[in-house]
């Protein structure tokens, strides 16, 4: 705590006496002042650099170092700024100003201050160059420091980034069309005039910043006319002395120097429109013809408010200094070194509820702060800075005698005992030797942010109470939503069981039926069956896949196959309804298409498939086109474009984004002309956004349409798919018995409990020339494959009595013998879950419930080795 006042009676001091003190209480407080300007000065927004008379640096802003990368201490005593700067700058100023001024200049720090020595306004631009080697443009205003007897005593010099106005006068110089590179730009002024000075071109930055429009000065008025007339003529003097050479007061001031090819980067104040004013840095240059001869100028301005702004606070630091601890908004407390007050300001006294007599050379500010809080940062700094630190002025303080920026809060204890949150920044206060001779302490009142936290802290515990509850309730709704999805999925995937089952006997019986000799109206019959058997099939197929979708079930294959294959099946699926309308279906594939690809052939078949079958339906008359392209190849893999192309009735635009929509058509009444669900299109681009493209549509009514994706596929060599490459096309035209030959004399086992399934596929492989042994559920089928190991494949259902398939082919892959028989899911069962199965119990593969004949033939002779059949040929033989 303070000591008590000693009574004014106690000490009786003589006049002289008195007059002494008076003195050294006014040196200290100059001094101090001046350390205290220092740290006001040490803003970060600018550089301000103070060397003494010969150029040495003594002061180096935080500014400074943030511009140019050195600490203060790198150059504080040791280099003067023309070390800093371009060195080919710096020697051609020399040179420039020898020849203006006409005396030899040296060509160092002499070149940056020679004017300002002289008392002549000095602003000029220069290259820094950072500690890192980077290259700064800065504009820099140059000040002498003079003493009571007008010495020079040193020098200032404030500099501003100046890279963007740099960049921008580079791409104006160098472009090609001045006009054009102008005009657009509202971040700067660019007026370019004729040789007169009359203006010629206003861009709309020039129009921004002083407020004409380009049309009430083009031809009117010079810039002179919207500058400040004293500053003009101040101009016109200063460089009637500089240059002596008489210059009138008007543009010819703006633009002398220029004019005699002389770099010329000034300061004025522009009068806008409206009367106000706007301080500005203007650069000035000659635009030339080809022989040289100036045909007008080009003035660029910025604006200059905020540097303006800066170095009047600068300049009235004294000034400044007072309003700063005139203020009642914040607290500035100044101390010695070792933390006694100094100085208390108006903002403190109203913050803390002192008068500055009752603290100022008494009290330390850890004397009115929370000791606990104090206690802790000194505990705190202990451990972050492995070192001992007492709790009392040294926690506050020693951060920022170490040159650490040091921001904290605290809490101030009033002198009637109520607490003030605040925010504290500390910055030392240094002499010209940098040693510290106090330090400044500037509070900010930090109750509201207090309140705020304290709130929060308050609401904290309903807001995880109400958080807790939303939780439990998404909980709850999450869980009836899975609970409902997987009914769902267990309803669908029952249905599509149920409905597929019967489906296998209709489409397998007229299947069947077709093969034999019937009369024509029976044949009619049986085909219309087994036709209407198949568009039922696709529908079911649609609805499934559309939930499927739906519920993100969708998984694709990645599996090695030959491109031409997919693309003749889709030929000839699609081909059929084509021939029947008299429609030429054309397949065009570009050459640098690769044969051999990886990915899903199946669901890329499909989405072919139903683009072809869509453009069929809706054209009655012309071709349809289906088209491969490259579009681009990496070690990754490849991007194919593919398109279907129809002359149809076309689709109007506003219908162009329903048709993807599900149960949607172009138009409602097509429903009822052509069928169909509508979910063809949806599930197409479903797919094809898997593959990572998206399906479009391009059409114009009357002329047609084209459904155009793009997808990505990895590449494989042919090699690496056993067989050879047929080329593209050959598929298609070999006969049904080449597509058959790989099951004739192979041995194949069935399981399937269901009767009429067993007919079915038995005929089919059978009438195909394979040999076909029957079992009624798993158990039977594994005791037949013991019997017989030379089967070459096993179709296998999967829910089967006494022992379901999914068992069965687990036992069979337990035999070392038949570790790599092929076994193929004959299954009614699709979904994922029921695939997933199937992997896990070791099957190769799955072949739907119904399927079609081709279906069946294309997927066991890729599983059917060529030895078995011709194995079984040479025995015959």
């Amino acid at each position: 705590m303070p000591k008590p006042p000693q009574d004014s009676s106690d000490v009786v001091p003589t006049a002289a006496a008195a007059g002494f003190l008076a003195d050294v209480r006014q040196q200290a407080v100059l001094l101090k002042t001046g350390a205290l300007q220092s740290a006001i000065f040490n803003s970060a927004n600018f550089s301000s650099i103070a060397t003494d008379a010969k150029g040495v640096i003594q002061i180096f802003n935080v500014g400074a170092a943030r511009m140019l990368g050195y600490e203060a201490a790198d150059v504080m005593n040791k280099v003067t700024p023309a070390d800093l700067s371009d060195s080919s700058e710096v020697i051609a100023r020399a040179r420039l100003l020898s020849i203006e001024l006409a005396t030899p200049i040296a060509p160092g720090f002499e070149a940056l201050s020679f004017k300002a020595a002289r008392g002549i306004e000095d602003i000029y631009e220069l290259t820094y160059i950072r500690k890192d080697g980077s290259r700064l443009p800065a504009v820099v205003s140059v000040t002498a420091l003079r003493d009571a007897e007008d010495d020079i005593i040193g020098y200032l010099l404030i500099g501003t980034d100046n890279t963007a106005r740099k960049q921008a006068e580079e791409r104006l110089i160098k472009a090609g069309a001045l006009q054009n590179a102008i005009s657009g730009s509202a971040s700067f002024s660019s007026i370019a005039t004729d040789a007169r000075g009359v203006i010629q071109i206003f861009n709309v930055g020039a129009e921004r910043m002083l407020g004409y429009a380009a049309g009430e000065v083009v031809n009117k008025m010079t810039p002179a006319d919207f500058s400040d007339s004293e500053e003009v003529i101040s101009r016109a003097k200063a460089l009637r002395l500089e240059l002596s050479t008489p210059i009138s007061p008007g543009f010819e001031a703006l633009s002398f120097k220029a004019a005699r090819g002389i770099e010329d980067i000034y300061e004025l104040t522009y009068i806008r429109k409206d009367g106000s004013r706007l301080p500005a840095v203007v650069s000035v240059t000659a635009l030339r013809d080809a022989e040289d001869g100036i045909i007008g100028y080009l003035l660029i301005g910025t604006d200059n408010t905020a540097r303006k702004q800066a170095e009047e606070r600068l300049i009235k630091a004294g000034a400044l200094q007072n309003a700063i601890f005139g203020s009642a908004c914040f607290s500035s407390i100044a101390t010695d070194a070792r933390g006694v007050i100094q100085i208390f300001n108006v903002g403190a006294e109203r913050m803390l509820g002192y008068a500055a007599g009752e603290v100022v050379n008494k009290m330390t500010p850890a004397d009115f702060s929370d000791p606990e809080e104090v206690i802790s940062r000194a505990k705190a700094l202990r451990l972050e800075l492995s070192t001992p630190i007492s709790p009392g002025f040294e926690a506050l303080s020693f951060k920022a005698a170490r040159g650490i920026e040091d921001i904290y809060e605290l809490t101030y204890i009033r002198k009637d005992g109520s607490r003030l949150p605040a925010v504290v920044s500390v910055t030392a206060l240094r002499d010209a030797s940098d040693g510290i001779i106090g330090y400044l302490l500037i509070g900010t009142d930090n109750t509201a942010r207090k309140l705020l936290a304290d709130e929060r802290t308050r609401h904290h515990d309903h807001l995880e109470e109400q958080v807790a509850s939303r939780t439990a309730e998404l909980a709850e709704s999450r869980d009836s939503a899975l609970a409902t999805a997987r009914a769902k999925s267990i309803f669908l995937a029952n249905m599509s069981h149920e409905i597929r089952t019967p489906m296998h006997a209709i489409l397998g019986l007229s299947h069947l039926a077709l093969q034999t000799h019937l009369a024509d109206t029976p044949r009619d019959y049986v085909g219309k069956i087994h036709s209407a058997a198949g568009h039922l099939l696709s529908i079911v197929n649609g609805l499934l896949d559309f939930s499927k979708g739906e519920a993100g079930q969708i998984q694709l294959e990645n599996r090695s196959f030959r491109l031409a294959e997919v693309l003749d099946r889709v030929i000839d699926t699609a081909g059929v309804e084509a021939k029947k309308k008299g429609l030429a279906l054309r397949l065009e594939v570009d050459s640098l298409v690769p044969r051999f690809l990886t990915g899903d052939s199946t669901r890329l078949g499909q989405v072919l498939i139903n683009l072809c079958a869509n453009a069929t339906k809706f054209t009655d008359a012309g071709r349809i086109r289906l088209e491969v392209a490259l579009l681009g190849q990496d070690e990754t893999g490849v991007e194919l474009s593919f398109s279907v192309q129809d002359s149809g009735a076309g689709i109007p635009k506003n219908k162009q984004t329903a048709i993807f929509e599900q149960f949607m058509q172009a138009d409602a009444s097509t429903t009822r002309s052509y069928g169909g669900t509508g979910l063809g299109l949806t599930i197409s681009r479903q797919l094809v956004e898997l593959m990572g493209g998206r399906l479009q549509v391009a059409s114009q009514v009357g002329e047609g349409s084209t459904f155009h994706f793009n997808a990505r596929f990895g590449t494989v060599k042919g090699p690496e798919i056993s067989g050879g490459d047929p080329g593209l096309g050959a598929l298609a035209s070999e006969p049904d018995e080449g597509r058959h030959s790989q099951l004739r004399g192979a041995k194949v086992l069935v399981a399937e409990d269901n009767p009429v399934n067993q007919m079915i596929v038995c005929t089919i492989l059978r009438g195909a020339g394979a040999e076909v042994l029957v079992a009624g559920d798993g158990l039977q089928a594994v005791e037949l494959l013991k019997e017989n190991p030379d089967v070459n494949l096993v179709l296998m259902d999967c829910q089967m009595p006494h022992m379901d398939g999914y068992a069965a082919t687990r036992l069979i892959r337990a035999d070392p013998r038949f570790a790599t028989l092929p076994v193929l899911a004959l299954t009614a069962s699709v979904f994922p879950d029921d695939l997933m199965a199937c992997d896990s119990a070791g099957m190769n593969g799955h072949i739907e419930k119904p399927f079609m004949v081709e279906r069946l033939f294309e997927v066991l002779s890729r599983w059917l080795r060529p030895s078995a059949a011709s194995a079984s040929d040479s025995e015959e033989g």
